[in-house]
């Protein structure tokens, strides 16, 4: 009895332990995280800030990148050497087989004012003043061709079409007409030993009088569009290329055909010009082209010609045969030029020019378009 008593005894202390220890189990805190409550919803008005995400970083490899040529950009060496072929023609050549056409806009003004004065035989007081002032606008067109018979010679033919107003105090009008034509040629005879070298080209050009000649016209009135006789030009031009810049240089020698033949009656004296025998003219010139990026670059260059006196035969008032020379003529040019690459095709180049000399003209405007093509 006493051993089952002590049994019972046992089985209901350890089933209050299991009850006391199961209840204090729930009597701990919640160790679980705590759950989130949503936020309550922004106020009608309320500012939200809004923190920009950091920007990123200039890449250096960007930088290099926009600096460098890009597709269809040509080096500094070949942009100089197509702007001294626009330039001025004479310092390039074509490829066996392809034509180049080229249409030149030229402005030139020339200003001039002449005082006569004239004395009393026997006083000596002035009894003649007068001032003779001339204004001369020309305006002219030219189209012309070039052909690469070989790669190392090139043909051309120049047709220009001239515009004149004059302004004098014993005139005014306006003349059009077709200028001189002129054929020419351009050659190589050396090539370059070593890249970048100098470039030297022979030139020879003849022009024919087919423009309106100045012995034709009536004296003053500045109705001429040609020389009024043949010329034959030889040179030689020279240019090298330092990137970024080309410096080019000429010399040439002009001589003209005698004319005879003539019938000018000068009113002011009663004379008849009947020849002429004009001067020779020796020409040379010097200049430099920058590139100031792939498709721009700019010129400055110095063009001057030296024309000895012609001579000029003559009937006077009396029909005595007489002749004499006139002045030696001095033309000096500064041309500033600025060529603009529009596409791989066409580079158009402007020049402005300010006569140094009273044989010069006052100034000069230019506009040079290239058109250049295969024709095969």
């Amino acid at each position: 009895m006493n051993m089952k008593s002590a049994n019972r005894r046992g089985v209901a202390l350890a089933f209050a332990c299991g009850l006391l220890a199961s209840v204090s189990v729930q009597a701990q805190p919640d160790t679980q995280p705590p759950t989130t409550v949503p936020a309550a919803p922004d106020m009608p008005g309320a500012a939200t800030t809004t923190t920009p995400p950091p920007a990123p970083a200039p890449s250096t490899d960007a930088a290099a990148n926009a600096l460098k040529k890009q597709a269809g950009d040509v080096d500094q060496a070949t942009l100089l050497k197509d702007t001294l072929t626009k330039t001025d023609r004479q310092y390039s050549l074509l490829r066996a087989g392809r034509i180049a056409t080229n249409y030149d806009l030229n402005y030139s003004y020339v200003g001039s004012e002449a005082i006569n004065v004239g004395f009393a035989g026997t006083s000596g007081a002035i009894d003649l003043f007068q001032i003779e002032t001339t204004r001369a606008h020309t305006i002219t067109n030219t189209i012309s061709v070039d052909y690469g018979l070989l790669d190392n010679l090139t043909l051309s033919g120049t047709l220009p079409l001239v515009s004149k107003f004059t302004q004098s105090t014993n005139y005014s009008g306006i003349t059009t007409g077709i200028g001189d034509l002129t054929f020419g040629a351009r050659y190589q005879p050396f090539v370059q030993s070593t890249r970048g070298g100098p470039t030297y080209t022979l030139t020879g050009s003849l022009s024919l009088p087919t423009g309106r000649s100045p012995f034709d016209q009536i004296i003053g009135q500045n109705l001429s569009t040609g020389n009024g006789y043949a010329t034959g030009t030889v040179g030689v031009n020279a240019s090298q290329v330092f990137d970024p810049v080309a410096l080019f240089g000429s010399l040439n020698l002009t001589l003209g055909k005698d004319v005879d033949n003539l019938h000018q009656f000068n009113s002011a004296d009663g004379s008849t010009l009947t020849a002429v025998s004009p001067g020779k003219s020796i020409g040379f010139g010097a200049g430099f082209t920058y590139a100031l990026s792939y498709n721009v670059s700019t010129s400055v260059s110095f063009q001057e010609t030296v024309t000895t006196s012609s001579h000029i035969t003559y009937i006077d008032a009396t029909n005595v045969v007489g002749s004499r020379g006139t002045a030696m003529q001095v033309a000096a040019i500064l041309n500033f030029g600025l060529g603009i690459r529009l596409n791989p095709k066409t580079t158009v180049n402007l020049t402005a020019g300010i006569g140094l000399t009273t044989d010069s003209p006052d100034f000069s405007l230019g506009l040079n378009v290239p058109l250049t093509f295969s024709l095969f």
